[in-house]
């Protein structure tokens, strides 16, 4: 039982994904409840999906603190990327997006053959030299086709081909990949490493990396027929080195690829976005006792119960006999299968076009008429 003398509300939206952040959306979601039942006591917990936003997303759930590191943009140019360290003093937290993300790269120069995951492993090991006991790793948004390779010579490999001279960085050079040299850097051999992807497709083939991810990169037909040869090569050579498969493993060819050279270079362990930010900000032991749970999302729907964060949000407050509600941008099909307790649409009759471009006011009134339709909780 909770016995607080104000009713708890816990806020734990995700972004509405090319409108508004997780923080923000959260923000709005705050302000509306507040204007419904003043005197209840909310809990803001921002979540995000491991891809761009899930450091601040993660660092504010937990009360935790930015850092910021110089690393290497996807074309080898020096730039500050964020990373975090969770409330807990020992996780730390990574967005490839920040490092190696397709956003930090104009339309023009976006280019699978070329870009490098270099600046991933830099911040990786940035994120190991804190000290932290374990590193989350968001793999969404790359801009990369290059299996993990630029990253792994952040850690210390190289690179050769069969006369031993080093190759450049990106995919297309890994088909003249001949050897490796090298060992992981000492300060990765400590923190156990989870990366969120929720993407299980294999490194080659038709559902690969290159055929599935790489014409957002800026791909064409023929640069994914090279890319994936390219990758098939690096895939001999990798297995050889490490001495195990890795090809086929759901999710090795997430980020492309960068889930096959996670699992080849780091022993990672390759989890459910949703799990992993859960179990991370503490979910579960969070919401014990709370009075209601409100999620959101863009776009709630069928595939919002898939493994997707709104769905594993929906399914623990459940468990732990709190009911839950949600604010959505727009409803799909299926979004009765969740279980919520009830939808506001934030959208409702607004131009899509408006509602994307001033989200958060919106936002905010329809968590204050959420809210407003249901008794206030009292203890």
């Amino acid at each position: 039982m909770n016995r607080d003398p104000a009713p708890r509300v816990i806020v734990a939206p995700q972004s509405f994904k090319g409108s508004a952040d997780a923080v923000a959306v959260a923000s709005a979601i705050a302000r509306g409840i507040r204007r419904a039942w003043p005197s209840v006591r909310i809990e803001e917990m921002p979540l995000a999906d491991g891809g761009e936003g899930t450091v601040r997303a993660l660092v504010t759930a937990t009360k935790g603190g930015l850092r910021r590191s110089r690393v290497h943009d996807p074309l080898g140019r020096e730039i500050d990327a964020e990373w975090g360290v969770l409330g807990d003093g020992v996780t730390a937290v990574v967005e490839m997006a920040s490092a190696s993300g397709l956003p930090l790269l104009m339309p023009s120069e976006r280019d699978p053959r070329i870009t490098s995951t270099r600046g991933t492993g830099e911040l990786i090991l940035a994120a190991a030299a804190s000290g932290a006991h374990r590193i989350v790793i968001g793999i969404g948004g790359s801009a990369t086709n290059d299996g993990g390779a630029g990253m792994a010579r952040a850690f210390g490999y190289r690179f050769l081909d069969r006369s031993g001279n080093e190759l450049p960085e990106g995919g297309a050079a890994l088909a003249l990949l001949g050897r490796i040299d090298g060992q992981t850097d000492p300060r990765l051999v400590r923190p156990s490493i989870e990366v969120a992807c929720d993407v299980r497709n294999p490194l080659l083939g038709p559902e690969g990396a290159s055929a599935i991810y790489g014409p957002q990169k800026g791909a064409t037909p023929e640069m994914v027929r090279e890319l994936d040869l390219a990758l098939a090569r690096y895939a001999d050579v990798v297995e050889a080195f490490v001495g195990r498969s890795i090809r086929d493993v759901p999710g090795a060819g997430a980020a492309g690829g960068l889930g096959a050279g996670l699992l080849a270079f780091l022993d990672a362990r390759l989890v459910s976005g949703a799990e992993l930010v859960l179990r991370a900000v503490g979910f579960a032991e969070r919401i014990a006792g709370a009075d209601l749970v409100v999620t959101g999302e863009g776009r709630v729907d069928q595939q919002s119960g898939y493994g997707k964060l709104t769905g594993a949000v929906t399914a623990a407050a459940r468990r732990a006999g709190v009911p839950v509600v949600a604010i959505a941008g727009s409803l799909g099909a299926g979004h009765e299968t969740l279980g919520l307790d009830a939808i506001a649409v934030a959208s409702e009759g607004v131009p899509i076009a408006q509602a994307m471009r001033e989200p958060l006011p919106l936002i905010e009134r329809a968590a204050e008429s959420l809210v407003r339709a249901r008794p206030a909780p009292t203890h």
